[in-house]
């Protein structure tokens, strides 16, 4: 399948954390080993996937027992396939943009570029107190992503880099070798005030939990015409849950049981820390605002973006969101391996068809 830059792109998450991608007691024939991971990376690379985020998390809760560190466990899926991009997951505050850089900077130069980064603010503050790191203010939170941002590709792209921030500093640092061309995309998330700026001003994708397709636009409305005003350009990636099954009604009773068998403690406690973390932005809201608890059993309300149904309902709803102005749906799936085979065969081919027939043919986003 040749490659097209206006075509919409897939990325999955990658369970390098235990427990799935719901917060369910229904059976998940998803591993969080290396060797699973290996062969489903590979499995997605043959299926048209753009890209693969593996996720960070320093502690267990809401089902995620084990957890992977992600840049370590990118740089092996990565040695195991040959085209897949894969998005590494940085939170500042453990690292540091100087370790990162020179850690991704590696990384690129061992593959060719194969690597990116998603620059995660912070929402589990337990996390931060566990490993003894300060929690700042919601806003503070961004601030300091944005000069992590700004100091990584600062590193990236200047000899003797001098940065005065107020959280990192630097002084004539060069960094040698940089990255391979072109240089590592910088992803992050949120849904906040501070988020859609800092995304609007220094980003080159923007993740937003899933939602509805009229939701969507207005964030992608928001944050297009704030980039413009900043001569800035930034691409929009959502969240979205799939369940692809030959029938709706088949995919329908996927998501009946997958919510049934929700583990209530366990989403209550993840809706109370990530609400609370939103509560506490000057505007009082966050990605998880308004979720309802059948939202919260996905994490990301992958559910919201109603990719549930038949190959052929799923794809018009992606055109739907591309016309929207997403350029990117990041995918999570009950039993990883399979459903991403299903996905690349049934649906994405479906897609490009009928990106090919649209007479709107909507361009992604520069």
């Amino acid at each position: 399948m040749t490659a097209n830059h206006n075509q919409i792109k897939f990325a999955y998450w990658v369970p390098n954390v235990s427990g799935g991608l719901v917060i369910s007691k229904i059976e998940q024939r998803t591993g969080w080993d290396i060797d699973y991971n290996r062969r489903l990376a590979q499995i997605a690379e043959q299926a048209g996937f753009d890209y693969a985020l593996s996720q960070i998390r320093f502690t267990a809760g809401y089902g995620a027992e084990f957890q992977h560190e992600p840049v370590a466990f990118s740089h092996a899926l990565l040695a195991a396939t040959t085209k897949l991009k894969v998005i590494a997951a940085l939170l500042p505050g453990p690292w540091n943009p100087a370790v990162a850089a020179k850690q991704i900077a590696t990384i690129s130069q061992l593959t060719e570029g194969r690597v990116a980064v998603n620059i995660v603010s912070g929402w589990f503050r337990g996390e931060f107190t566990a490993i003894g790191e300060p929690w700042l203010d919601h806003d503070e939170r961004y601030r300091r992503s944005e000069e992590f941002i700004r100091s990584l590709r600062g590193i990236w792209t200047q000899d003797s880099f001098t940065f005065r921030g107020d959280f990192y500093r630097f002084n004539d640092y060069t960094l040698k070798p940089k990255p391979a061309q072109p240089l590592p995309e910088i992803f992050q998330g949120g849904s906040s005030r501070a988020a859609r700026d800092m995304a609007a001003r220094v980003s080159d994708w923007y993740f937003t939990n899933g939602n509805s397709v009229e939701d969507i636009k207005k964030q992608v409305d928001d944050i297009r015409a704030k980039a413009r005003a900043n001569n800035h350009s930034v691409r929009i990636g959502v969240n979205a849950f799939a369940i692809a099954r030959d029938s709706e009604a088949e995919a329908r009773s996927v998501l009946k049981e997958i919510i049934t068998k929700a583990d209530p403690e366990a989403v209550n406690a993840f809706g109370n820390e990530v609400k609370n973390a939103g509560k506490a932005s000057p505007e009082g809201q966050g990605n998880w605002a308004k979720s309802s608890f059948e939202d919260l059993v996905q994490y990301n309300d992958g559910f919201k973006t109603n990719l549930i149904g038949t190959p052929e309902q799923i794809a018009e709803r992606i055109i739907a969101l591309k016309e929207v102005g997403v350029d990117l749906v990041l995918l999570g799936f009950l039993h990883f391996q399979e459903e991403v085979e299903y996905f690349g065969r049934r649906i994405i081919p479906l897609v490009r068809a009928l990106e090919a027939d649209s007479p709107r043919q909507v361009q992604a986003a520069e």
